[in-house]
């Protein structure tokens, strides 16, 4: 049986990869920076948790780092930890870069060091790519981060790539667009909707406030996405894909969708809070996910009105 360590495994995506993975017959080793305290609701809603063993890492301590892919020598690792929000970026941006790129190169250092036949996957976002003004972007579309958040995903993937080059290591990076799911923490705005709109049609709430709703994202579906990052790994040479489902929507539409699911008028109920419009922020975000179609056969399945529907009729979670 092999054996994968995922790094983040109690997130959306880590509890989606660890029932994805356990599926395909992979041991599944999972950590949380404190596995004795840790919030592993999402693997329990998932009927994962007691299949799955979660320990103690620390990404951004190295010692931590190469003791315990020395313990385990999985086949392959997968890091899908560091901070996940890019309003939250801008207040702590130290913490950002240091959750982020610093625990990407202490897994590489030590996945050098050991020199071992490890696999390594780095979870990226395309927010690196910053606004393409009505373009859709390829792998080769140039970095124009416009957050803490996107330096420090920029800075991991030229990490990986530096690494996979100047040592030959299999690491690769998923260049992640949006991608939701019941399981999305609140404090995501997709959730805050999806959550709030369910509580004025309930009468528990008058209002949704938002800030800018003319922005433009490629949304996509989380169990789907993780299916991707198990085919790069799966694959006989290392290389960067984006993982999108390319096609973009506006906030405003995802909002209209919700508000349609209850048969609500939107204008009725929202207000635009100017305090929630970032220092910068991408009008426009387009991706072009041909290649990892061309090479690895994968393609995203289900819409945005798929997407809002399923997180509606499952807001429990």
């Amino acid at each position: 049986m092999k054996t994968v360590l995922i790094v983040g495994a109690t997130g959306q995506d880590g509890a989606y990869l660890s029932k994805f993975l356990l599926e395909k017959g992979f041991k599944v080793i999972g950590t949380s920076r404190d596995a004795s305290v840790c919030d592993t609701s999402r693997l329990q809603k998932l009927n994962v948790l007691d299949d799955i063993e979660i320990i103690s890492l620390a990404p951004n301590d190295f010692r931590n780092v190469l003791k315990v892919i020395s313990s385990f020598n999985p086949d392959k690792i997968f890091n899908l930890s560091g901070q996940t929000s890019v309003g939250l970026s801008f207040d702590q941006p130290v913490e950002c870069m240091d959750s982020i790129a610093g625990s990407t190169i202490n897994f590489l250092e030590a996945l050098r060091f050991l020199k071992a036949d490890i696999k390594f996957f780095n979870a990226g976002s395309t927010e690196c790519f910053g606004d393409t003004y009505n373009k859709s972007a390829t792998e080769d579309y140039p970095f124009k981060p416009c957050s803490p958040y996107a330096v420090a995903k920029s800075t991991a993937y030229w990490l990986v790539a530096n690494y996979r080059i100047a040592y030959g290591l299999f690491c690769c990076t998923g260049i992640l667009s949006n991608h939701e799911s019941p399981l999305r923490p609140n404090r995501f705005v997709t959730k805050k909707i999806v959550k709030q709109v369910s509580e004025i049609k309930s009468g528990l709430r008058d209002s949704l406030s938002l800030g800018n709703v003319n922005i433009y994202r490629d949304w996509g579906w989380a169990p789907e996405y993780v299916e991707a990052m198990h085919l790069m790994l799966e694959s006989s040479t290392p290389d960067d894909y984006i993982i999108s489902s390319g096609s973009s929507n506006s906030l405003k539409k995802f909002v209209n969708l919700a508000f349609k699911y209850f048969d609500l008028t939107p204008e009725e109920f929202i207000k635009i809070d100017n305090s929630f419009i970032r220092p910068a922020d991408i009008t426009y975000s387009a991706m072009n996910p041909k290649k990892i179609l061309k090479n690895l056969g994968w393609k995203a399945e289900k819409d945005l009105d798929y997407i809002v529907k399923s997180m509606i009729e499952n807001k429990l979670y």
